[in-house]
């Protein structure tokens, strides 16, 4: 390869010489991507939260975390290129990291913009053809999905404060196409909300993430109570999130989930 330039998902330029040898990625939905990319070799540096695959975290070196990395660790590595995500990772971190290699950075709000973004890593990494038919299968998958439900759905990331998720981000789109209708759709990005516009947003379902913040039973069983009329499961934040190749699971999940709402129909209100 020689001369590559291409524009990455937040209308940097960026321009390469030669394909790059070592890579660094600081989110794991990416990291898991390199990985079904057949990129094994080339992956140097993740994160601690890179958990997928997971005999990487042993193979490969841990540069920090998504918001705080080591530099110094990350320029030893030498890398060709570091990947990162306009939300995981900060605008203060990619102007650092610009200073020892380029700089993709991704921003995935659907499953459109993740195609381009695969298709912009089989660019740079000479894999087109993996690439092509892992949107392929992405796209045959959602096309197989078919939700036996639509249910008015309110999704939380965290807690005190209460946040949910708007109608801009990949987490509202990918409940779209779960079958469960984002009732804070009209919201931009993560806004926080309190219970009483929770009960105005009048969800049939009410579903409590494992990540950022780690739901558990007990929250599960504190909004059941309030929310008597309301299904209230707490899911895997992973199908939700994570872009890249992550789809593929994420639509065999989103069956599951509808699986389990015959156990728990919400009540009609009198």
């Amino acid at each position: 390869m020689s001369g590559l330039r291409l524009t990455d998902q937040i209308g940097q330029s960026i321009a390469l010489n030669e394909h790059p040898k070592q890579i660094v990625s600081l989110v794991p939905s990416i990291t898991y991507l390199l990985y079904k990319l057949g990129l094994d070799e080339e992956v140097s540096g993740i994160t601690r939260f890179c958990k997928l695959p997971a005999h990487w975290k042993k193979q490969k070196s841990i540069v920090g975390g998504t918001k705080q990395v080591k530099y110094d660790r990350i320029a030893q590595l030498n890398p060709g290129i570091i990947l990162t995500n306009k939300e995981e990772n900060t605008k203060e971190m990619v102007d650092k990291l610009l200073q020892i290699a380029p700089v993709y950075v991704s921003d995935v709000k659907n499953l459109d913009d993740n195609a381009q973004f695969i298709t912009d890593l089989g660019k740079i990494f000479q894999k087109e053809d993996m690439a092509k038919k892992l949107i392929q299968d992405i796209r045959q998958a959602e096309m197989r999905l078919n939700p036996t439900k639509r249910l008015k759905a309110a999704y939380f990331i965290w807690k005190k404060p209460w946040m949910t998720i708007g109608g801009d981000t990949f987490i509202s789109k990918m409940m779209q196409l779960a079958g469960f209708d984002n009732v804070f759709a009209g919201k931009k990005r993560y806004p926080v909300v309190d219970m009483k516009q929770l009960e105005d947003a009048n969800p049939a379902l009410i579903l409590l993430s494992s990540e950022p913040y780690p739901f558990k039973e007990i929250e599960q069983k504190e909004l059941q109570m309030q929310f008597p009329n309301a299904c209230v499961l707490l899911v895997e934040g992973e199908p939700f999130t994570w872009f890249g190749a992550y789809p593929l699971e994420a639509f065999a999940y989103f069956q599951s989930l509808q699986n389990q709402l015959n156990l728990c129909i919400p009540k009609k209100k009198s």
